[in-house]
């Protein structure tokens, strides 16, 4: 793992059961499996191996939900198809692969493979023939069986990568749940995309769960950038570090004319802040009215009714001075 991006949270998921269900080829060792037991050091972390039968591996994961009742459930790739069809959990589908049998035969998956992985019963290859492709296809036309079913709809998140090549569902995905977020990255998670991609997900859905309200700051997307509309020195690691213990919203001007003023706002964010904007985003030309702890502006709003923190100000001229004040309050 580069380690340079990881961090652990032992508040984060603590005493919870999270449920990994890996990918094609790999095993419940991967290197995400690794990461969340770093990441997440107080929550219990349950990855089977994945029988390569799919009506085996639905079998041995649903037997695994009655018997671990996991909190929270994360599947990539494969593991992703198969999560969605564990329904009445909070899941993390991160690049599902809902049309699997599809993504084999176009990618040269058939035939011998090698497990990415080792796998406690030692195996370290398998073989895909026409017969088991047919059964990955009939496994996938039961995926959404659910999906309309009160509260399925909130309790599921996909993540897609920008930068995969072997899979792309987002649509498939959109389909059917709302909550489809576009990350930095590519098929398989490194610990850059699961850091700043997976981890603040995790956040909100143990903050849903545990009734947490954390306090409020909106930040003005003025603040964001520099004078190319670039980010804003520091800004990026302000982000992600307030997000540790406060919820962030992002304010942009209403749009006075044109509709694709909400579109290169919203462009510019899942460029360079990325999945923390998503569902986080506030287009206001009445910031005064913004009910809230904090307020980080560049422009003079008088009488807010949170308190206001003035980017540029001999007093937080840099994104670092802000870091520093915070630093100071303890998450409150």
């Amino acid at each position: 793992m580069e380690n340079q991006y990881i961090k652990q949270f032992p508040e984060l998921m603590s005493g919870k059961t999270i449920l990994y269900v890996h990918g094609f080829a790999s095993s419940g060792n991967s290197g995400t499996v690794e990461r969340l037991r770093v990441v997440l050091p107080q929550a219990r972390i349950v990855a089977p191996d994945l029988p390569i039968h799919p009506e085996e591996a639905m079998t041995l994961l649903r037997n695994t939900c009655q018997q671990t009742n996991p909190d929270l459930i994360i599947g990539t790739s494969m593991g992703g198809m198969y999560a969605e069809m564990l329904y009445g959990y909070y899941r993390i589908l991160t690049n599902p692969a809902f049309h699997i049998a599809d993504t084999m035969q176009s990618h040269g998956l058939t035939g011998k493979q090698q497990f990415f992985s080792t796998r406690q019963d030692g195996v370290q290859e398998f073989y895909v023939d026409k017969p088991l492709v047919k059964e990955y296809r009939l496994m996938t036309e039961q995926n959404f069986a659910h999906a309309h079913d009160e509260g399925e709809a909130q309790h599921v998140f996909g993540l897609f990568g920008d930068e995969d090549p072997l899979v792309n569902t987002y649509d498939t995905f959109m389909e059917h749940y709302p909550q489809a977020i576009r990350f930095h990255g590519e098929h398989r998670m490194n610990d850059h995309s699961f850091m700043h991609s997976v981890v603040p997900v995790i956040r909100w859905i143990d903050d849903r769960q545990e009734h947490r309200e954390r306090p409020t700051i909106y930040v003005g997307i003025e603040t964001l950038m520099d004078a190319y509309r670039k980010p804003a020195s520091s800004c990026q690691k302000a982000v992600r570090t307030l997000l540790e213990h406060y919820s962030l919203f992002f304010v942009a001007p209403a749009p006075s004319t044109l509709p694709n003023e909400y579109a290169d706002t919203l462009s510019w964010l899942e460029q360079y802040i990325n999945v923390p904007a998503w569902g986080h985003t506030v287009f206001s030309n009445q910031r005064h009215l913004l009910l809230g702890d904090y307020l980080i502006e560049a422009q003079d709003t008088r009488d807010t009714m949170a308190t206001r923190i003035a980017y540029g100000s001999d007093t937080f001229k840099t994104w670092e001075d802000i870091l520093d004040y915070f630093s100071h309050l303890g998450g409150q």
